[in-house]
């Protein structure tokens, strides 16, 4: 199982103990994945279609909780939680019909379809507990999430900009960065960054894949924190070796050319003691000497033999 199909398991199984945030999580459910008909005889109709079970076992669980509702479900090739299409779940008797619509504020009481389909009544999600169960019908109807361990991305896609809108302004009311981008015909909201995606999902009450996600963030940190230290102390090291290398090459040029006795006495002791320790540090370097020398006064030293050896180059 993904981590995204893992994140709508859980959430499936999580119903607010409100009516209200029961109906904000009922509309986004709607809005993201229902459609209205009306038929010949001006009857409506709900029809919400998906390939999720998560959604599906959602509809059914809040639908019973509501309005002790259970719907009449077309199948189409789904079974047994093989996934290839339960497509429709419908409610046609009118009664339920309107007490659904009226509920959620899609129809008036006089029976009416209400404009601004692409959108949910913001009366519906007013309270914050309302928003946090808008979300949760959001990500369960339209989210995704890539694979942690990979890459931190959540994104919602949605079919009109209007609905895209009203998401990413849910959203940042909980101070979340949020932005959206168009794909083809889709509007996707979408998050990036892993701290965005952890608040994301301890909005929505997603406690155990939050958790989960949080031990891959501090793995994956800790894996990249080991990987800087030792590529440092790698970068480190070849530097190291490579001055130690030039100094060697600079106190041979200088032993052969120059001369040792013609050196200060310093510096002589400095050179001799390079090439007896070609690979010790410089405060190894130091120690060696006599009296004992502090790391800056070896590398002034070793600076004046490369000065020296230049000269002679030219």
């Amino acid at each position: 199982m993904s981590f995204s199909s893992m994140v709508k398991e859980e959430l499936a199984k999580h119903v607010g103990m409100a009516r209200h945030c029961q109906l904000a999580e009922l509309a986004a459910i709607l809005l993201y994945c229902g459609q209205v008909q009306i038929d010949e005889q001006g009857n409506p109709a709900l029809h919400i279609r998906t390939e999720n079970p998560s959604v599906a076992r959602k509809y059914f669980t809040l639908l019973k909780k509501t309005f002790n509702i259970d719907t009449d479900v077309v199948l189409n090739g789904w079974q047994d939680g093989i996934k290839g299409g339960l497509e429709q779940l419908t409610i046609s008797k009118k009664d339920e019909v309107t007490r659904i619509l009226q509920a959620l504020k899609r129809m008036d009481k006089d029976g009416r379809i209400l404009e601004n389909e692409h959108r949910v009544n913001p009366m519906l999600v007013k309270n914050a507990c309302c928003q946090r169960a808008f979300l949760r019908g959001a990500y369960l109807a339209i989210g995704s999430m890539s694979d942690p361990e990979k890459s931190y991305h959540l994104e919602l896609v949605c079919m009109e900009p209007e609905q895209a809108k009203q998401l990413q302004e849910i959203i940042q009311g909980f101070d979340i960065e949020a932005k959206i981008v168009r794909r083809k015909k889709y509007y996707v909201v979408y998050m990036k960054e892993g701290a965005c995606i952890v608040d994301f999902l301890n909005i929505i009450e997603a406690h155990v894949a939050l958790m989960e996600l949080e031990n891959l963030r501090i793995l994956k940190e800790m894996r990249n924190s080991i990987n800087r230290r030792v590529n440092c102390e790698a970068a480190n090291i070849t530097k190291t070796v490579n001055a130690a290398s030039k100094q060697t090459e600079d106190i041979i040029l200088i032993r052969d050319t120059y001369g040792f006795d013609n050196l200060p006495e310093s510096l002589r002791q400095m050179a001799q003691v390079r090439l007896e320790h070609p690979d010790a540090t410089l405060k190894e370097l130091g120690e060696f000497l006599t009296p004992s020398v502090g790391k800056s006064g070896v590398n002034h030293r070793l600076r004046k033999l490369s000065e020296l050896a230049e000269k002679i180059r030219v």
